[in-house]
């Protein structure tokens, strides 16, 4: 196996209890998310940002790669550690029985030059963490959704993975991101990466120097987490962004799933139930941060 695909494996299935236990588990007691019988949501034109992702191939906890009609991505450079080289054109292949998508080299932030309301659907799997505006992101990635279009998020969990020694980025400090307009140059929170990363949950990474490298290069590899996420902040950002909220559900080892809509301009906004920190649905959490009444931890 090549080093770009065991870096691939490593990233989308050890982040959190490693490689090799995290594939064992999985294959005698697949966590898959209830929120599979919203699949058939997600079978028009769609845009993943980052990827392609495990999550969403045919065998994947949320397989979008198989109902899907077509499907573009966007990824930040023409060569990342994940993907390797990658070719503007339509040259994504995200399954062996459909024709590529077009592959766009841009920021997931902006999508600038893409045609407003082009999309049925926008997935993205691991990736908004990586971005150091987050609730920019998800602004910028309404704009290309129609109508009623759907949002499919999948965020990593602080407790699964090696982010769980840091305290989960309040939602205060993400405004405070918006509102700033702070940019993929952003450094705030490299210092506390290189503190409280837990290198033991990190296969990806052979030496703390490595690491060290790593995250001081940021910009060009984008392989920091700048925020930490639980349900409740994954909800909040959703809501902040003006997304009607349809579910939400922590899966085992290390994942949040979201799933939201954008509403036309005459409909009005109602996530309150999913604004209720104190119900069913974090309580049934597999992640015991998510069982704690609180708001999330600020920086």
């Amino acid at each position: 196996m090549s080093s770009l695909l065991i870096r691939k494996a490593v990233y989308h299935y050890a982040m959190g209890p490693g490689f090799l236990y995290s594939k064992i588990r999985n294959l005698v007691s697949p966590h898959r998310p209830r929120m599979r019988d919203q699949l058939g949501s997600f079978s028009g034109s769609g845009l993943e940002i980052g990827g392609s992702s495990v999550v969403f191939e045919p065998r994947g906890l949320f397989p979008i790669y198989e109902t899907c009609s077509s499907l573009d991505n966007v990824t930040f450079s023409d060569k990342t550690a994940w993907e390797g080289e990658v070719q503007i054109g339509r040259t994504f292949r995200f399954h062996i029985e459909r024709e590529p998508g077009y592959q766009y080299v841009m920021e997931g932030a902006s999508l600038g030059s893409m045609t407003a309301s082009a999309y049925d659907f926008l997935a993205s799997s691991h990736m908004l963490e990586h971005s150091a505006n987050p609730l920019a992101v998800l602004f910028g990635w309404k704009r290309v959704l129609r109508d009623n279009g759907r949002l499919l998020l999948v965020l990593p969990h602080r407790d699964g993975t090696f982010d769980y020694r840091r305290p989960v980025t309040s939602m205060e400090h993400l405004v405070q991101d918006y509102d700033n307009q702070i940019d993929e140059g952003d450094q705030t929170h490299l210092g506390e990466i290189l503190r409280l990363h837990d290198l033991r949950r990190d296969p990806a990474q052979p030496s703390k120097e490595h690491f060290e490298r790593w995250i001081s290069e940021n910009y060009v590899n984008r392989g920091a987490h700048h925020h930490v996420f639980d349900m409740r902040l994954a909800v909040q950002i959703a809501d902040y962004a003006g997304y009607q909220i349809i579910d939400v559900e922590a899966v085992r080892p290390f994942h949040i799933f979201l799933i939201a809509s954008k509403p036309p301009e005459s409909e009005t906004l109602d996530n309150s139930a999913f604004l209720q920190f104190d119900s069913q649905r974090y309580r049934c959490s597999p992640f015991r941060t998510d069982h704690v009444l609180r708001k999330p931890e600020g920086h």
